[in-house]
C-alpha cells in the first residue's frame, strides 16, 4: 500500500506543477498581504517543520488569499446554524502543492457552502514544506520547479516523493480528528457521519488519511482533482466521491483511484467534466465542472449522510 501511495502522490505534485506553471505564465503574479485574522482558529498542538527558519506568510495570487511556511497547524471550525444542522461534518483540507495553502476558494469558502446547508465543516490548515523566506525568492523558486516538471512532464518513471512522506500532515489531520471528536457534543457533530474533503494536495491527505491512518474513522471521503492512481484499497474504507476534469493535467485520461473503489467493492461515484482545468475550487464561469457542488450535495442526500 505505501508503494502506491508514493505513485498516487507523486501523480498529485507533477499535476500540480504543470497546471501551476501553465497558470503563473498567465496570472500568477504573487502580491504579498498581511495575514488574514483567524478567529476561529484552533491551533492543533502538532508541533512544528524540521529544517524551517522561515515564518509564516500570506501572498495574494489568482485573486486567492494563499498562505506559506506553515509550521503551526490548526482548524478552523464553520458550524451550520443549529435550526439547519443535520450533524453530518467535513474536514476541508485546502491545496496547494504542499507547499502553500489556497485558503480561499478551496478552504473557507467551501466551509461556508457547506454550513449553509446545514453541514459543520472544519478547515484544515496543515503544516507544509518549507520553501524560501522571501516572496521573490519563493517565486524563483516555484518557477524553477515548475519548469523542471514541464520538462519531465513525459518521462513515466516513477519520481520521488518531494519533501520526504506526509507524516506531518496526517498527524495533523488526526489531530484535527480528535478535536473534533472531544468537542462533537459541543459542535453539534454526530462521529458517525464525518467526512473529509480534499483539493489537488488536500485530496492527496484525504487519501493518505483514508489509506494510512489508523486514528480517523471517516464516513465518507470526496476527493477533488486530485491523483487518479490506483491504490489498495484498506478494509472498511468510506463510500467516496471523486471529481476532476478532462483538461485538467492531473488525469491523464486515468481511473485506476476508481477501478480500485469498485473491484473492493466500496461504494463511488465519479464525476468526470468536460472542462475545468485543475483547481475550480466552488466553480468558475463557463465551465462543466461548476455544478459539482451540488452533485457532491445530493450524493450525500441520497446516502442519507444528511438525514438528521
Amino acid at each position: 500500500m505505501q508503494r502506491q501511495f508514493v505513485r498516487f502522490f507523486q501523480s498529485l505534485v507533477l499535476g500540480f506543477c504543470l497546471v501551476s506553471s501553465a497558470g503563473f505564465s498567465q496570472d500568477g503574479k504573487m502580491y504579498p498581504i498581511e495575514a488574514p485574522k483567524e478567529p476561529g482558529a484552533i491551533p492543533l498542538g502538532t508541533g512544528g517543520v524540521d529544517d524551517q527558519p522561515a515564518k509564516e506568510s500570506w501572498f495574494r495570487q489568482w485573486g486567492d488569499p494563499m498562505a506559506r511556511n506553515i509550521s503551526t497547524a490548526t482548524l478552523t471550525p464553520f458550524l451550520a446554524d443549529p435550526k439547519k444542522a443535520n450533524g453530518a461534518s467535513v474536514i476541508v483540507a485546502p491545496g496547494g502543492g504542499f507547499m502553500w495553502l489556497s485558503m480561499g476558494n478551496k478552504g473557507w469558502e467551501v466551509a461556508e457552502a457547506l454550513a449553509a446547508r446545514g453541514i459543520n465543516a472544519f478547515v484544515l490548515k496543515y503544516r507544509l514544506q518549507p520553501t524560501a523566506d522571501s516572496l521573490e525568492a519563493f517565486e524563483t523558486q516555484m518557477t524553477q520547479r515548475f519548469a523542471e516538471a514541464a520538462k519531465n512532464s513525459s518521462d513515466k518513471t516513477p519520481r520521488a516523493r518531494p519533501g520526504g512522506n506526509l507524516e506531518n500532515q496526517l498527524e495533523d489531520a488526526e489531530a484535527a480528528y480528535a478535536l473534533i471528536e472531544r468537542r462533537a457534543k459541543e459542535w453539534n457533530v454526530d462521529m458517525k457521519k464525518i467526512g473529509m474533503m480534499g483539493f489537488s494536495a488536500g485530496a492527496g491527505l484525504t487519501m493518505a488519511t483514508t489509506l494510512q491512518s489508523k486514528k480517523v474513522k471517516l464516513a465518507f471521503i470526496a476527493p477533488i482533482y486530485g491523483g487518479m492512481n490506483a491504490v489498495e484499497v484498506p478494509k472498511n474504507a468510506p463510500p467516496m466521491f471523486a471529481a476532476i476534469a478532462v483538461d485538467d493535467f492531473l488525469f491523464h485520461g486515468e481511473f485506476g483511484l476508481i477501478k480500485s473503489w469498485y473491484d473492493a467493492k466500496v461504494p463511488v461515484e465519479f464525476h468526470l467534466y468536460q472542462n475545468g482545468g485543475h483547481g475550480f475550487g466552488l466553480g468558475n464561469p463557463d465551465r462543466t465542472s461548476n455544478k459539482w457542488f451540488d452533485a457532491f450535495m445530493h450524493w450525500l442526500d441520497v446516502n442519507k449522510f444528511t438525514t438528521p
